[in-house]
């Protein structure tokens, strides 16, 4: 069973009242336990996402949706190729 999925939004949310909590003294375990996540994804979200800024984060998601958008014309443009080189070869 996956868990839920949470917005990129929504985890840097996490992550700066985890920091808030910590400048009052709370634990790093005990901040992660009151927002409700486990410390491993804690953890996880902090090393991809700590330390951004929202325009970081919406650039980087732009550049993900690029990436993205690269990769399948590329494919694309590999499978044209590949049906021209097999027609090519049955003509000779």
């Amino acid at each position: 069973m996956a868990g839920k999925r949470e917005k990129p939004e929504d985890i840097m949310t996490k992550l700066r009242q985890v920091e808030g909590r910590q400048g009052q003294g709370v634990k790093i375990a005990d901040a992660v336990r009151q927002i409700g996540v486990s410390q491993r994804s804690f953890y996880r979200w902090r090393r991809g996402y700590g330390g951004m800024s929202r325009d970081q984060r919406k650039r980087l998601q732009e550049l993900k949706q690029e990436n993205a958008r690269l990769r399948r014309a590329v494919s694309g443009l590999t499978l044209d190729k590949l049906i021209l080189s097999e027609a090519a070869r049955g003509n000779d």
